[in-house]
């Protein structure tokens, strides 16, 4: 974990999960400008340490970078004793991804591996960082998880079958059903 020193926060900890230049990034920049320290987690520490200066100075706010690999369960319970240890988790955002080949992979050619990698890091990861954060949720009785996807959750997209965002779309539908009479918000 890399402390970015500034200003104190004047809100809780916002955990953005799979943070890289384009979504990610801009996802914990608006974060930190709203007044959330913010822990940006990806698997890159030097990319993300760089981010993590780069906020911190834009956005005079508190930023920690921290290295998940959202395949590995030991990762994940590593890097959220770190989140854990600033304060409160208010906001979780899942944003990771398996990246995928730039063309097309017909469902027969598609490799055993790669299809488990795709559902470890876009859901299996989602569903092991929300449950490091849940507990303080619904112990304070408020609290926010957020999971970015696309349209081939709903759709699919021919020749992508290994994108297995449509799995994070009904864990956060299990999830809504779960936290239903509770004050956690979910999107």
């Amino acid at each position: 974990m890399r402390n970015m020193p500034s200003a104190a926060s004047s809100r809780g900890i916002a955990a953005i999960v799979g943070v890289g230049p384009n979504l990610g990034l801009s996802i914990a920049r608006k974060f930190a400008h709203e007044g959330y320290t913010v822990a940006i987690l990806a698997r890159d520490l030097g990319r993300l340490s760089r981010f993590a200066d780069e906020i911190a100075r834009e956005e005079k706010a508190q930023v920690f970078a921290i290295r998940i690999d959202c395949s590995d369960s030991q990762s994940v319970i590593e890097a959220f004793e770190g989140v854990l240890s600033l304060g409160f988790v208010e906001i979780l955002v899942y944003n990771a991804y398996q990246p995928l080949p730039s063309y097309p992979t017909s469902f027969h050619d598609l490799r055993i591996d790669s299809f488990h990698k795709s559902l470890a890091v876009s859901s299996v990861g989602a569903f092991h960082c929300a449950q490091q954060v849940l507990p303080g949720m619904v112990e304070r009785g408020k609290g926010t998880l957020l999971f970015t996807g696309c349209s081939a959750s709903l759709n699919g997209i021919a020749g992508y079958s290994q994108l297995c965002k449509y799995q994070l779309f009904f864990l956060s539908l299990l999830l809504l059903l779960l936290l239903l009479r509770r004050v956690i918000k979910l999107s």
